[in-house]
């Protein structure tokens, strides 16, 4: 490891340009996306702001970690289709929640009445073609000014990265899962 000197106030520049709704893309390979997005959502929340999250490949009725905490905090989350395609027993049922899911996530975004809308795993039901990409973009490009928009997923389109303010991309350096360990409870749930 290399040791750096902290940066100080001086070597900080501010932007100067105004505050505004920012399109966010957590994407990549490695584990963490919707991770952050969720980290997000409860640091709107903390702040008073109205949040709405849509899990694209989670079922309605879904009782995992964030579904338990964020009904005790208020924050509704939906779950908008029916479990990961390697699991569906029906994938035109399948994308058929996902094209209704947008739907809701849309009227949602245009609406504006919330801060922070959170697409998690939007990218499954992009990549599938479930989704069609162009209207999801329209409906970035056209939300209230004040509108933040989360969007997860592994392999972002790029169209979608070069509309969005902030991409971050997370690498898989290593995962559990090389090692034999499975999901556990608190970790991926």
């Amino acid at each position: 490891m290399q040791i750096e000197s902290p940066p100080v106030e001086r070597d900080r520049q501010k932007p100067e340009g105004e505050r505004r709704g920012l399109i966010l893309v957590h994407t990549g390979d490695g584990k963490g996306k919707s991770t952050a997005a969720f980290g997000l959502a409860l640091r709107a929340h903390g702040r008073g702001k109205p949040v709405k999250i849509y899990q694209f490949m989670k079922v309605p009725s879904a009782r995992f970690g964030e579904h338990r905490m964020f009904e005790q905090l208020g924050v509704p989350i939906e779950g908008l289709g029916d479990g990961f395609s390697w699991k569906s027993k029906d994938l035109e049922h399948s994308a058929q929640l996902a094209r209704e899911g947008w739907a809701r996530a849309e009227a949602t975004i245009r609406a504006g009445a919330h801060f922070l809308v959170v697409l998690d795993e939007i990218m499954y039901p992009l990549r599938y073609g479930w989704v069609a990409l162009e209207p999801v973009l329209a409906a970035l490009r056209e939300r209230p000014a004040h509108v933040h928009v989360v969007l997860t997923g592994r392999n972002a389109p790029q169209e979608l990265v070069d509309l969005a303010d902030t991409v971050t991309e997370m690498r898989l350096v290593k995962h559990h899962y090389q090692a034999g360990v499975p999901a556990q409870r608190g970790i991926e749930d």
